[in-house]
């Protein structure tokens, strides 16, 4: 994977309110529990800044688990790079309440007015805040949270150990945003990583949330990351190496290449010592670097060579030989002919024969866009002549 001189992106970075396009955390594609929602919207700005929840909405939230407390003062010091929205949902979710990016919206607003900061969109490295406006909207969350779980106990749980049936911190259920049935291939992948030891079993979901996310932030379709692994790294193996690239997608070494995009240019084969979730945050990273989003939509042709040799995406015409320099996997030329030029044709073919082999035709196949694209793709390669 060769990293190459930086883009220039052309993108706006404000969405459809006027407000900056933040960088996306797994907790943006989740939905807050209903209670929680309520008493957000009950909540009444104080004079002081503070949100307070009226009593009456208060009550119906309660259950006879008592809330965690927030009595002792809640602040933060702000770190390079974060925004208010950012820190308010980081904040929240460190305490068990997942909120959406409207949600951390708002809720930066109070948080910019109880600092007596005019704009909540201008924070700086260095610089104290604080959150004890979070606070109630914390406790309400809790409460109910603590609430829902009795009732589950009591309703479905009889027979099992309280202490089974509640166990873990006060964390509100994540609802994806997108439904993971429409990920067929990303769902495949991620349970053979499970079962060959790549990814925990607890960090199913939390892989899930991180590549919905970073396809929603970079614009490409999360099964067509699942077909990149699996090509690069037998599906997530954190561990993947040949020596000169490693990890996931193959991070190589080299002071231009994805390693050091990553920030382990001393020393690549740190890498593998992290796990998926981790190497993930690096994909992040480098997809970034490397412009993936003025690309997009991405398809997987241009996914791949993001990857692979970045600088290649210039050539989009579909059958023309790439410059694509070192040995390759034979799935990727054409008609897997190690001889034979790649195309980006010849990746659309190898990459989904790949995932075929492995995943099973049934699940690879069932993305019907992508599908007819790479029928056609290779339909095409196999009567037109490669230059």
């Amino acid at each position: 994977m060769r990293f190459d001189p930086p883009m220039n992106p052309t993108v706006t970075s404000t969405d459809a309110s006027g407000f900056p396009q933040l960088a996306r955390s797994p907790l943006a594609f989740a939905r807050s529990a209903p209670a929680f929602t309520r008493a957000l919207a009950a909540a009444q700005q104080q004079p002081g800044g503070e949100l307070a929840v009226p009593a009456n909405v208060a009550a119906t939230m309660s259950g006879s688990a008592s809330p965690v407390s927030t009595a002792a003062p809640w602040s933060v010091s702000v770190q390079s790079g974060q925004t208010l929205s950012g820190i308010v949902r980081d904040q929240m979710a460190a305490r068990g309440v997942t909120i959406s990016n409207s949600e951390a919206m708002r809720l930066a607003q109070n948080v910019a007015r109880s600092n007596n900061i005019n704009n909540a969109n201008l924070i700086h490295p260095g610089q104290r805040l604080s959150l004890d406006s979070l606070s109630p909207l914390v406790t309400q969350a809790q409460a109910a949270y603590n609430a829902s779980s009795v009732a589950q106990a009591n309703n479905t749980l009889a027979n099992t150990p309280a202490n089974t049936a509640l166990a873990g911190t006060a964390q509100v259920q994540l609802l994806l945003r997108a439904d993971r049935n429409n990920n067929p291939v990303l769902e495949k992948t991620i349970d053979r990583a499970i079962e060959k030891g790549f990814i925990p079993a607890q960090d199913k979901q939390a892989v899930m949330n991180k590549i919905v996310q970073l396809s929603e932030q970079h614009r490409f379709a999360p099964d067509d990351f699942a077909r990149l692994t699996l090509m690069e790294s037998d599906g997530m193996n954190p561990k993947a190496s040949n020596n000169r690239c490693h990890g996931i997608i193959q991070f190589c070494d080299g002071p231009d290449r994805g390693a050091a995009s990553a920030g382990f240019g001393a020393n690549p084969k740190a890498i593998l010592g992290h796990s998926v979730l981790k190497q993930l945050d690096m994909v992040d990273k480098y997809f970034e670097d490397t412009g993936l989003k003025n690309f997009g939509p991405v398809g997987l042709d241009d996914l791949y060579l993001t990857v692979l040799t970045p600088s290649a995406r210039n050539e989009t015409r579909p059958n023309v030989a790439l410059n694509i320099p070192g040995q390759q996997a034979a799935y990727l030329h054409v008609n897997r002919d190690t001889r034979a030029p790649i195309t980006r044709n010849s990746i659309l073919a190898g990459l989904h024969q790949n995932a075929n082999e492995r995943l099973g035709t049934d699940v690879a196949q069932r993305n019907a866009v992508q599908t007819a694209r790479m029928s056609a793709y290779a339909a095409q390669a196999a009567v037109t002549e490669v230059h």
